[in-house]
């Protein structure tokens, strides 16, 4: 995302990290916003609740019963399911709506600590609820984020895995797999190679979350690197090799680089692509596709994107997978902007609903982009997300009973497309010239000033 779709209040954002970043404020708005600067607003957690610390399973599950007891109406906290000693996989939503789904609004997630010893991101994303809960009131960019999506955030996928890692420990694999000895991200179905492995109860628990809800937008923080790696991971080549390997694109190549490079750009240091080690490979611009940097079979952003449409990127945040717990200030000041703007990203695009000629939502219809392979759905509600980058493009759409459609529409760099359906039952139906198929376009209302905060913003610019 480019620094003219900031809404003007998201300055007091984009000025901290200026400052993390050692940037001028010139240069992070050399695109001419032509504004008076606000004065920063650094993020100080509250030290009663949460400190930078590392925290283990129970005290992470105090800070988040507390959390969420503490603000009803922005957060629900709910378990997936159980790790192989019992260990619940606990899911903190944060949204204006945690209860409920938000019609038209998308649904995101953030998962951590897929390798018990890759630790960073647990606590980014403990320190991520914190800064969302208690920046509602009073940043507006977070508030209009809060308003127009549910967000869904795993802190740790593999706390047995955790249980056993040691702090200060950069490399090595005492932790990264689950109690039962498997690497969870080689423990989902694979669309290129056949993946034997036994499913575990934690990738089971993902399966099943995933297919219930449908998640537009998704990150998956990892440690012992510092780059924005996406799908695919693996290749349909015969042979594996440790680096240097072709890379597999998708057919939405040019969607996975720029959510890569959006969360890559607004963190302090990744997009200098510079490597952790020298025997260690540098990214162009802290991006990579998956495959061409070492392929694997069973990944689970692979999974998201191919069984549920889902556009997933593995975040790797920290070169060292469990640093000292004085270093994670560092971290929380690198990340923070990225972590906010990446789940921005899920309202570029198009959106809208699919219904029958009454009006009534059709579930589970089949969406496509023309040229683009990978698929999609409609929720119960009829609704559908897809980011897209600005351009003309036809959307394709299937289901059962009813006539298939194109509709041809285009996407703006301002706002997102919203596309409305109707679709005409394939038989016994003859009032063809009633089927409409509507096209609009959101309009974005001007962000809310200091003074009157309770305007509703559609959409930041």
């Amino acid at each position: 995302m480019t620094s003219q779709r900031f809404a003007l209040p998201t300055l007091l954002v984009v000025l901290c990290a200026c400052l993390v970043e050692n940037l001028s404020v010139e240069e992070n708005f050399a695109s001419g916003l032509n504004v008076s600067l606000p004065e920063p607003r650094a993020y100080i957690p509250d030290a009663h609740l949460l400190d930078f610390v590392y925290h283990n399973h129970e005290e992470m599950t105090r800070f988040l019963r507390a959390t969420s007891a503490r603000y009803p109406n922005l957060t629900a906290l709910y378990s997936i399911g159980k790790s192989v000693q019992g260990r619940d996989l606990w899911v903190m939503v944060v949204s204006a709506s945690p209860y409920e789904h938000m019609l038209g609004k998308p649904d995101v997630k953030y998962v951590a600590n897929i390798h018990g010893n890759e630790a960073v991101g647990r606590e980014l994303m403990l320190h991520l609820i914190q800064y969302f809960v208690t920046s509602y009131t009073t940043d507006p960019y977070i508030k209009w984020l809060l308003d127009n999506t549910r967000i869904h955030i795993l802190p740790s996928l593999n706390p047995d895995g955790f249980a056993v890692s040691k702090e200060g420990t950069c490399d090595g694999g005492q932790g990264r797999y689950n109690a039962r000895g498997f690497d969870l991200n080689r423990n989902f179905p694979d669309y290129f190679k056949q993946n034997n492995k036994r499913g575990q109860p934690e990738t089971d628990a993902v399966k099943e979350w995933i297919s219930k809800i449908q998640f537009s937008l998704s990150g998956s923080l990892h440690g012992g690197a510092l780059v924005a790696s996406y799908p695919y991971d693996n290749t349909p080549n015969s042979m594996f090799q440790s680096y240097a390997s072709s890379p597999s694109l998708t057919p939405d190549d040019d969607i996975f680089r720029h959510l890569s490079l959006t969360y890559a750009s607004n963190h302090a240091k990744m997009s200098r692509g510079v490597a952790c080690k020298t025997s260690s490979p540098s990214f162009e611009n802290g991006i990579t596709n998956g495959a061409a940097w070492y392929p694997l079979t069973g990944g689970m952003q692979d999974y998201n994107y191919i069984w549920y449409g889902c556009m997933e990127v593995t975040l790797e945040v920290s070169c060292c997978k469990y640093p000292p717990a004085h270093e994670l200030r560092k971290y929380w000041d690198d990340n923070q902007l990225s972590l906010v703007k990446f789940l921005a990203e899920v309202h570029r695009g198009v959106q809208g609903f699919v219904t029958d000629m009454s009006g009534t939502p059709i579930e589970k219809a089949s969406l496509k982009i023309k040229g683009r392979d990978v698929g999609f759905q409609t929720t119960r509600y009829g609704e559908f997300w897809r980011i897209l980058l600005p351009g003309v493009y036809k959307l394709e759409v299937y289901a059962d009973g009813y006539i298939p459609r194109d509709v041809d529409f285009m996407v703006v760099d301002q706002h997102p497309t919203l596309l409305n359906v109707t679709m005409q039952p394939a038989k016994g139906y003859h009032m063809y010239n009633l089927l409409k198929t509507t096209t609009t376009t959101t309009t974005p209302r001007t962000p809310p000033s200091s003074k009157d905060s309770s305007d509703i913003i559609m959409f930041p610019e």
